[in-house]
Order: C-alpha cells, then structure tokens, then sequence
C-alpha cells in the first residue's frame, strides 16, 4: 500500500490571534495602557483585516502579520496613540483619518456634536460654524447627520488643516454634503466677517486645558500642544471665541463649548457676563464631569432676567 505524504493544512502555521493577543495585552498592561486587552484586539483586527467582533473566527497570523502586529504593539507601549497606529478615529458615525499633526477627537466631544445637531434640526437649512475645528470631527459629523445644513469648519494650523481637507474630501466623495474649510485664527476679532448675524449653531471645541496641567503621554508626546493647552488658565481662547459667538449668531442661534473639567463654573460665568446669552446650560460627559457649556443667543443686548445666572443640563 502506498502511503500519500502528508501536507500541514492551510493556516497551520499561523499563530492564532488569541494567543497573541493575551501576549499583547500583558505587555499594554505593563507599560499603562488603560484599556490593554480592547487595544490588543483593536491591533490585531487592524492587522488581519477583519471586524475586532470576528477575532476570534479570523485566521490566525502569518508570519508578516505577526511581525507587523509585535511592532504595533511595541509602539503603543511606548505611548503612541492607537489612532495613529491604526490610521483613524472614530467619531460618532465616521471613521477620520487622523495622525502626526492633529488632535486625535475623543469620545466626549461627540456629546457637544450631537447637542449641536439637535439644535440644528427644525431650521430652514441651518448655516453650522465649528471652530478650532482639528481633523473636521464636529463639522464633518454635522455635515452628515444634518444634510440640509451649511456647515463651515475653521482651523488655523497648517498641520492639521491637511487631515482636515483630507477627511472633508473625503466624506464628500462618500456622498456627504461638502464642509467649507475656512484658514483663520479662531481669536481674531475680525473672524468671519461676512457671517455677523447670521450663524444658526456655533460649535467649538477649543485648546482648554490649563498649561500646568500633567496629561498622559500620548497628548504629551503627540497630540499638539496649540490644540491641548489654552494659556495659564486655560480660558485663553475661550474668552474671544465667546465674545465672537456673540457677534456671530443670529438672535436665537445656539452656542456651545467644550471646557476642562474645572471650567465647570468659569465658562458658563463668561456666557452670563458677556450679556448677550440666556438660557446658559453647563453639560456633563458620560463619566459626570463638566464637559461643555451651550446658551442661546439673546434677541437683544441686555443680561438674562434676575434669578440663576446658569443651569445644570442632565447631558
């Protein structure tokens, strides 16, 4: 009797992803990443090209994918944003590109987007203005969810004007209305003139976090510091973009900003001493910290009527 040699089946000399990935996320672990074994999963998916929810079924590493998927993960020890690593970041419905040279959005800033949408519904084709706008997150998730807006998105920095142009180019290849990209220092007194008057929703969120301020290596190291830090107090931009929103919004127009966690009482002080606001509202994030802060645009020029200068929103 002949005996046929015997060939190894397809895939039996591939590492399989669950073993990798526990290897990975001790190592995450041990350098600080929070969330290590999500990050290890996220990481390998990235590599072998399937939905982190079909890990476990993918085939396991060739020995490329592995080697790639070992260098991934040592970056990201030493700190360097998974979101640059994989390319992107998710925010709200749209997946942007992101890297070297703007701030990676976070999941706290969908909730000003989504405030901001709502307040966009109901308006005859609203005019949107997002300031300080980054890689288009909030102008971009506007501009899909809110088809019928005008949606003007500005930035000042070179850097991330690129990602900014590229994803908006992107989003309107994909069938999005078009965002209008504007280059323009957010503080000027001049900004976007031709607009006095006429902003239906007013968006920003801004560089907030006070410059004595330890933040964790990946902001430190890669996330630039223009969009990080907003002076001593961090309110350095904040105090022009409020008094800008002002000048910009119709009557009845909607503002809102995100902050730093001890701005929970400051800003919403500055939209009731500039007296061109009411309904002044401080939000909370998703863990219960003070995120952002919205007020509408008064009809005339007077403070709010006596009683609470400001209230707590349940966001």
């Amino acid at each position: 009797m002949t005996i046929e040699p015997q060939h190894p089946p397809e895939g039996a000399n591939r590492k399989r992803p669950s073993a990798a990935v526990a290897r990975a996320a001790r190592v995450l672990g041990d350098a600080g990443v929070g969330a290590a074994r999500t990050e290890a999963e996220l990481l390998a998916a990235y590599v072998l090209g399937v939905p982190r929810g079909r890990l476990a079924l993918a085939d396991g590493f060739d020995g490329d994918q592995l080697a790639t998927f070992d260098a991934l993960v040592a970056r990201r020890a030493h700190r360097e944003p998974l979101q640059h690593l994989m390319g992107s970041a998710a925010f709200r419905r749209l997946e942007l590109a992101v890297g070297p040279g703007v701030f990676v959005p976070r999941p706290e800033t969908e909730l000003l987007a989504g405030w901001g949408i709502e307040q966009g519904r109901g308006r005859d084709a609203p005019l949107v203005v997002d300031l300080c706008s980054g890689s288009g997150a909030i102008a971009l998730a506007v501009a899909q969810e809110l088809p019928s807006a005008r949606v003007v998105a500005v930035e000042r920095s070179p850097d991330a004007l690129r990602w900014l142009r590229r994803n908006a180019a992107a989003r309107a290849a994909a069938g999005d209305r078009p965002v209008e990209v504007v280059e323009a220092d957010v503080t000027a007194p001049e900004l976007l003139e031709d607009l006095v008057g006429r902003v239906d929703v007013l968006l920003c969120n801004p560089p907030y976090v006070p410059a004595d301020t330890v933040v964790a290596p990946e902001v430190a190291g890669y996330d630039p510091a223009e969009a990080v830090f907003g002076g001593v107090d961090g309110l350095a931009v904040i105090r022009p973009v409020v008094t800008r929103a002002a000048a910009l919004l119709r009557p009845g127009g909607a503002f809102g900003v995100e902050h730093d966690d001890t701005h929970a009482a400051d800003v919403p002080a500055l939209l009731v001493a500039d007296g061109r606001f009411t309904a002044v509202t401080a939000h909370r994030d998703l863990t219960g910290r003070p995120r952002f802060a919205t007020a509408s645009r008064r009809s005339d020029g007077r403070r709010p009527d006596a009683g609470p200068a400001w209230q707590t929103g349940s966001s």
